[in-house]
């Protein structure tokens, strides 16, 4: 009887995923990379237009010119003029750095309060924590946009006005952020072997809580600042924020509706890219740090 021999068949060896799960991750990730290079450049192009453009244009963006007034998009003004003959582009660079001004000032102040409050509630807990969230529910039943307006309307328009009336609305998302960061360090192993080893409340607080929610504040600070910017240009267009004669892309806008409503678009269409545009680009950055710091949700919504 003849015997029969089966091959044995190593089994094949572990190679790159393919097929349509491979497709989408691959696809994600070029568009991760993609919104990346996008956001980095349009930010980086914001910065340089603040910073080199008023120095190099030597114009004065207050020139009053009538006989060239509410001229379109062309070669000598490639954004248009405004009612009064002024060029347009340079009141969008003045305006966008007026705005960034507050926006970045808004947001480090009302991320510092933010931070401090949270970090005290969460690190201290008990009554302590239960009375400081109840203020920040006090607080935050309140519109952002209502109180703001009556904190300015207490002031003399102008910048820290603003400033103040912006960070004194929005440290409240911060402080929920960082007190639930704490909340989540402070059941980590490490904290519990300082708290056993005999360190005190504050050494625990400074060396080992603070580090570890300062990636969330900073990155609720990045995404502050845009919407700072456009908080500061719903006061400025309801002509509560900025003075009048103070190029801020609110006001900008709110001086060109009569223009628009004549049929002139440019007035109204530049300033209101000006705010769009960097805000696309920060939240595009701030989306891809969230994503580094992370991972979890990364994974998670690659599946």
């Amino acid at each position: 009887m003849a015997e029969t021999t089966v091959e044995k068949t190593a089994p094949p060896e572990p190679g790159p995923a393919t097929g349509p799960w491979r497709s989408r991750t691959g696809a994600r990730r070029s568009t991760r990379t993609l919104r990346l290079y996008t956001s980095a450049a349009l930010t980086g192009l914001t910065v340089l237009a603040v910073l080199i453009v008023p120095p190099l244009v030597q114009l004065d963006q207050q020139a009053v010119d009538l006989a060239a007034k509410l001229r379109p998009p062309g070669a000598d003004h490639p954004f248009g003029t405004d009612d009064v003959g002024r060029d347009l582009l340079l009141r969008c660079v003045y305006g966008l750095r007026v705005s960034l001004l507050v926006g970045v000032a808004a947001a480090l102040t009302a991320t510092v309060v933010g931070t401090a409050v949270g970090a005290t509630a969460g690190a201290l807990g008990g009554w302590v924590d239960r009375a400081v969230m109840r203020v920040v529910d006090a607080f935050s039943s309140v519109p952002h946009l209502l109180l703001g307006v009556f904190i300015v309307a207490m002031f003399r328009p102008g910048v820290w006005p603003v400033v103040a009336s912006v960070a004194l609305t929005h440290w409240l998302s911060t402080a929920r952020i960082v007190r639930a960061e704490v909340l989540s360090l402070r059941a980590r192993p490490y904290v519990d072997a300082a708290v056993s080893g005999g360190a005190s409340r504050r050494r625990v607080a400074v060396r080992h809580l603070l580090p570890g929610v300062l990636p969330q504040a900073a990155l609720a600070a990045v995404l502050m600042v845009p919407h700072a910017m456009w908080h500061e240009s719903a006061l400025s267009f309801l002509g509560l924020g900025l003075p009048t004669h103070m190029a801020s892309l609110g006001n900008l806008i709110q001086s060109a509706r009569g223009s628009l409503l004549a049929g002139q678009w440019w007035p109204t269409l530049f300033p209101g890219l000006f705010i769009i545009v960097p805000t696309l680009a920060v939240a595009g950055l701030a989306g891809v740090w969230r994503d580094r710091i992370n991972p979890r949700r990364r994974s998670e919504l690659m599946l």
